[in-house]
């Protein structure tokens, strides 16, 4: 039998045919009834015994068969045999073990195709300025060109060239942040220094596209956070407002704080976000319709996730009558 294979049964049978032996040689010394009684009482605990012992194991064969099955990819499996008992917490404990280990593995594959699609965004991303890179640079080396295309072509070229910067950068502060090596500070910040901060890179490009950017509110409101870092994070919100700002726009920037939080609304005059792009724009390399060919998609991305882990919230709305509206949330530590 299949079951005496099993080195623990075939101890137990050699040690309860050993009893059932002395049991029934102690009943016939008693009397003849009484070693008669013993005999059968002794056949049908060995018979229970072994019924009971071979459905155990039986379920075991059974609960190690459907491991296996699992463990070679199937996506479903049985394993409600058991009644309450050791079988019934091993069955319990064995179920949360596959669902923790079909849980991973489903989190693999979506970062394994996540990984595949962002390394194909930033691939897209980085070709199309390259492209033109090699364009002005074929142009650059053709004889007799005019002083005023040369001047056009260099400024071109600086551009472009700062675009894949600031790209690389940013991915670079995303990546640090997913891999979870990035330590925030826990300082008192003031709003208004934060904006101008976050504003101080934008000044000249503000100006070259004739945009007033204007700011009111709390001098006092302050909140919880790291300066560098919320800094990269509004001033990528400036930057895409900025983007989306015709000339003669306006971007108005307003905080103020509560007992709750600290509250920073930027808003412009653009074109706005498309209804279908707003649940949407702090995807990482997502573009909606109103994306500019300067947009990478992942500059309000790297916003969202500075804010998250500062115990933050960034909401985008549209405002009226025109333009985009974010409007960022700082939340004050519960004593």
């Amino acid at each position: 039998m299949t079951l005496f294979r099993n080195i623990e049964v075939k101890g137990f049978t050699f040690f309860l045919a050993a009893i059932c032996v002395i049991a029934v040689i102690m009943g016939f010394g008693v009397g003849t009834v009484t070693g008669i009684f013993t005999a059968i009482l002794c056949g049908i605990f060995c018979a229970a015994f072994f019924v009971f012992t071979k459905k155990r194991y039986k379920d075991i064969a059974f609960l190690s068969e459907q491991i296996d099955i699992v463990l070679h990819g199937k996506d479903t499996f049985d394993i409600n045999i058991c009644n309450e008992g050791e079988l019934s917490i091993l069955q319990s404990e064995i179920y949360k073990m596959t669902v923790r280990l079909r849980e991973q593995s489903d989190l693999l594959k979506r970062e394994k195709v996540y990984l595949s699609d962002s390394m194909a965004n930033i691939a897209h991303q980085l070709r199309t300025p390259l492209t033109s890179i090699n364009m002005i640079v074929s142009f650059l080396g053709q004889p007799n060109l005019e002083p005023q295309q040369y001047t056009e072509l260099m400024y071109e070229l600086q551009s472009l060239l700062s675009r894949i910067d600031w790209l690389i950068t940013t991915l670079l502060k995303i990546s640090k942040i997913d891999a979870g090596t990035v330590v925030l500070q826990r300082e008192l910040v003031s709003v208004e220094n934060l904006l101008q901060k976050a504003a101080e890179p934008f000044l000249i490009p503000l100006e070259l596209r004739n945009i007033e950017l204007k700011t009111k509110g709390d001098e006092a409101a302050h909140f919880t956070g790291d300066l560098q870092w919320t800094s990269e994070a509004v001033g990528n919100i400036i930057k895409n407002c900025m983007e989306h700002c015709e000339g003669g726009g306006l971007i108005e920037i307003e905080y103020a704080e509560n007992a709750l939080f600290t509250e920073i609304i930027i808003k412009d005059n653009g074109d706005g976000i498309d209804m279908e792009d707003l649940p949407h724009v702090f995807e990482r390399f997502y573009q909606g319709k109103n994306a500019k060919d300067t947009s990478f998609g992942v500059g309000l991305a790297l916003c969202r996730m500075i804010l998250s882990l500062q115990n933050a919230t960034i909401k985008a709305a549209n405002n009226a009558p025109s333009g985009a509206c974010f409007t960022m949330k700082f939340y004050h530590q519960v004593v």
